[in-house]
């Protein structure tokens, strides 16, 4: 099964790479909740993020924001009348700190400032 990952971390702290990766990532598993459509439906990435559109919505603006903060062109905005739910994300597969190590051992420039 292919990882699928939404991070819990700030994006100004996530290289190029990870912060335009996650932007897709996040708009499937957007595309995947609203429309009921089967891949990756019971992904555990997936199932943290049911019931916490709005928290996602959220997060698809501060990546949308830093895209644009570093020059990319985002023109890939989200339906806000989708964004139901919480508006906060609390439940994790990995802690923050447990997802900057797994940054830190790929010794990619995250988290760098």
């Amino acid at each position: 099964m292919k990882y699928m990952r939404i991070w819990d971390i700030q994006p100004r702290r996530l290289c190029n790479k990870h912060l335009v990766a996650e932007h897709g990532e996040l708009h499937s598993l957007w595309s995947v909740i609203n429309n009921h459509k089967k891949g990756f439906s019971h992904h555990p990435e997936t199932e943290r993020w049911r019931g916490k559109l709005k928290a996602l919505y959220l997060r698809h603006q501060k990546l949308a924001d830093e895209m644009v903060k570093r020059g990319f062109q985002h023109q890939s905005p989200l339906d806000k009348r989708q964004a139901r739910g919480k508006a906060i994300q609390n439940a994790y597969l990995q802690r923050p700190e447990e997802q900057k190590e797994i940054l830190r051992k790929r010794n990619c420039p995250c988290l760098r400032e």
